[in-house]
């Protein structure tokens, strides 16, 4: 059975991350059916969507002569040069059509600062800035996280070893992922999640 005191949260699962989006993650879409099936057994249960303003600097195109999926020097460290993607309001910004939203207690927003990034569900780029969720998971009374989304690499990974860093026991789903594997991206994650106790199952095999 799930315990009242743990959370299910659902990492950018939007059409600029799936097939056809601006920065497509390869068979994203192949979340959503194991997402919708797991997300609605959780007492809590959380949406995160990415949400950049156009002249986010982390857009290549905002940045002359970077070419998209470089690296450059932030003021908190390397940060990727991705393509325009997930602009407020767009259709690239909107969760996935057949993401079944409608059950999620909260839908957390983040990236919407033009000169920082965000991977974490829990923290800005810079490590330090808060998104509000963790606030909003203990005043729940939350102590476990089950994680699913995009990227695996990416977003999945930061926040799941933020959700461990914080003191919550943190479970994510691999089916429920898919990943960038961008310069090794992928094995580094795994090894990151695995360093910090973050437990990757197949949802099968998750308790419920």
């Amino acid at each position: 059975m799930i315990s009242a005191d743990t959370a299910f949260v659902a990492i950018d699962v939007q059409n600029d991350f799936c097939p056809g989006g601006a920065l497509a993650v390869a068979e994203g879409d192949q979340v959503v059916p194991v997402i919708n099936r797991m997300m609605p057994r959780f007492p809590v249960k959380v949406l995160t969507q990415d949400w950049h303003p156009a002249d986010h600097f982390s857009f290549a195109a905002n940045n002359p002569g970077a070419e998209a999926f470089s690296l450059i020097d932030a003021p908190y460290g390397p940060q990727v040069m991705w393509p325009i993607h997930c602009v407020q309001g767009s259709a690239g910004a909107a969760f996935h059509p057949k993401l079944q939203i409608e059950c999620a207690d909260l839908i957390i927003r983040k990236g919407y600062r033009s000169h920082i990034d965000s991977y974490s569900a829990f923290f800005e780029n810079d490590h330090t800035t808060p998104t509000g969720l963790e606030g909003y998971l203990r005043d729940r009374g939350v102590q476990s996280v089950v994680m699913a989304g995009l990227a695996t690499d990416f977003c999945v990974r930061f926040s799941a070893v933020d959700a461990a860093k914080l003191g919550f026991d943190v479970t994510v789903l691999e089916d429920g992922c898919r990943a960038i594997d961008m310069d090794g991206s992928l094995a580094a994650a795994m090894a990151e999640m695995a360093e910090h106790n973050v437990a990757v199952v197949p949802s099968a095999d998750y308790a419920v």
